[in-house]
């Protein structure tokens, strides 16, 4: 079975108050070591495997000059094949050019991803972004025009002042564009960010709301649910990268803060970019991180999906267990048991934590 690669770039113009991933600024002088010890850690890695996606996320990629981003592709390339491949690079408006998007493309990758967040000013600026709602369009419309064979964009979702009328008209834009595939995340307030301890958890009904009205704007305008927070306008735009996680499928990730799993054990590398950098054998660096792949963590992951999981695809214990525990959450229309598969209905993905923890 094909695997993926995934490919972690630290580093942002500017830290958004909401966010925990591992990102800083960095100089272009530590960006530009770092890409070339990513390329020296994939030339070196020490595992033999065809990959069938690569994602670079982070952080920022595309604060990194193109050619640093195809190099890293380029020796991803010559490792892994990655023949047909999936191949996607995150990238913010604000932070790429049309001569930029048109680079990446030319250099192999296949897909996009636009921190888009929202399309109403004041909205941006609450979130911290770099860019406006024209801007955002305006590099959707760049990257269709460099050949890019699939957009997505991401949204959030219960940001304070925020309408319901902001995600339906945010979604509708969108749709008028190229953009084959949108995420819509509730926001959420992480420990140790600016938006901690200053700004509300978003209440649960509101956040509801939000997404009720995420999901039905995006059916109305041709994006099918296949994932919590994921839609697509074809099962060919869906992110067959994410679908390696959500499906447990194998994965190797290389950079600081890249987990991977592996040989049914789970390892990540420390949030450490300096570190990674410098190390003169960087696969002496991961940290295990247990076993993975078990019972619990395929039903944990795969109820995520609208596919949901198969319980005849569990040991006999387990099966007749989630059989068992299913069948009150099936008659409150929660879940649903169909054609040999179990899957959270819409309003069990609402309470999809709730829904898994009863299971479980």
């Amino acid at each position: 079975m094909s695997k993926g690669v995934y490919i972690h770039i630290p580093f942002c113009v500017r830290k958004c108050p909401y966010c925990d991933f591992y990102s800083a600024a960095g100089s272009e002088t530590e960006r530009l070591v770092y890409a070339n010890a990513v390329v020296r850690a994939i030339e070196n890695a020490p595992w033999d495997f065809a990959a069938d996606t690569l994602y670079l996320g982070g952080g920022t990629p595309t604060v990194l000059p193109p050619a640093a981003l195809v190099s890293i592709l380029a020796a991803a390339q010559k490792r892994f094949g990655l023949q047909d491949a999936e191949c996607t690079v995150e990238a913010n408006p604000g932070t790429v050019t049309a001569d930029d998007l048109r680079a990446l493309a030319d250099g192999g990758f296949t897909r996009v991803s636009f921190g888009v967040q929202a399309l109403d000013g004041g909205l941006l600026h609450t979130l911290g972004r770099i860019h406006t709602a024209d801007d955002a369009l305006e590099t959707i419309a760049a990257a269709e025009r460099a050949g890019f064979s699939h957009i997505s964009a991401d949204l959030m979702l219960a940001v304070p002042g925020q309408t319901l009328s902001h995600i339906r008209a945010a979604v509708r834009r969108l749709a008028d564009t190229a953009v084959d595939h949108l995420s819509a995340y509730l926001l959420q307030i992480e420990e140790g960010t600016p938006f901690f301890g200053r700004v509300a958890e978003p209440q649960e009904d509101f956040a509801a709301d939000c997404w009720r009205a995420a999901r039905e704007a995006c059916a109305e305008a041709g994006f099918s649910r296949y994932e919590i927070s994921n839609f697509a306008r074809s099962p060919a735009a869906q992110s067959r990268h994410n679908l390696h996680y959500w499906r447990c499928e194998e994965y190797l990730g290389v950079g600081a803060a890249a987990h991977s799993f592996l040989e049914g054990k789970r390892f990540f590398f420390p949030r450490d970019r300096a570190a990674f950098s410098a190390a003169g054998d960087v696969w002496a660096l991961p940290v295990p991180d247990g076993d993975g792949g078990g019972e619990e963590e395929r039903i944990l992951l795969g109820l995520r999906l609208v596919e949901g999981i198969a319980p005849d695809a569990f040991c006999g214990k387990t099966r007749a267990r989630l059989l068992s525990r299913a069948a009150p959450l099936c008659d409150a229309g929660l879940l649903r048991l169909e054609r040999g598969r179990l899957s959270l209905t819409d309003e069990g993905a609402l309470v999809s934590n709730a829904v898994i923890a009863a299971l479980l």
